[in-house]
């Protein structure tokens, strides 16, 4: 296998991807039983391939896929062919990855209108009458 692309400028070497394969739970009928067609990707990082900043949100992002010794595991097995399930787990991991890459947009910071800060006023006014409503007047 060739190494898997993510963007124009950053790619996976085929060194740092591990394959292993398995019998499927997933469709198959009587094929299911007798090849391995679920497929499990490890992805074991070397530093420098991403960013501190893109591997922090990527480690956020892929929480569910990290080992602790901090290997990326994801398994395929929606297939009834092994090499739609490697397939599948390039385009998990390159999604990933993508994801990843792509800095948080930044909040900016809204006032209330002032038509919503009238309602506002208007709705405590409204609650206020009400409570007071139901004091015991001091005759």
């Amino acid at each position: 296998m060739a190494s898997l692309p993510i963007t124009d400028t950053l790619e996976i070497p085929e060194e740092q991807l591990q394959w292993s394969f398995a019998r499927s739970s997933g469709p198959g009928g009587q094929n299911v039983n007798k090849v391995n067609s679920k497929a499990t990707l490890r992805w074991i990082r070397e530093p420098g391939t991403l960013s501190q900043a893109a591997w922090g949100r990527f480690r956020r992002n892929a929480k569910r896929y990290m080992t602790t010794e901090g290997e990326v595991v994801i398994q395929s097995q929606e297939h009834r062919e092994q090499a739609q399930n490697v397939e599948a787990c390039r385009q998990k991991l390159r999604s990933l990855i993508q994801l990843s890459l792509k800095p948080p947009k930044r909040r900016i910071a809204t006032k209330p209108t002032k038509a919503s800060r009238q309602r506002r006023l208007d709705n405590k006014r409204r609650r206020s009458d009400k409570k007071k409503s139901r004091q015991a007047k001091d005759f």
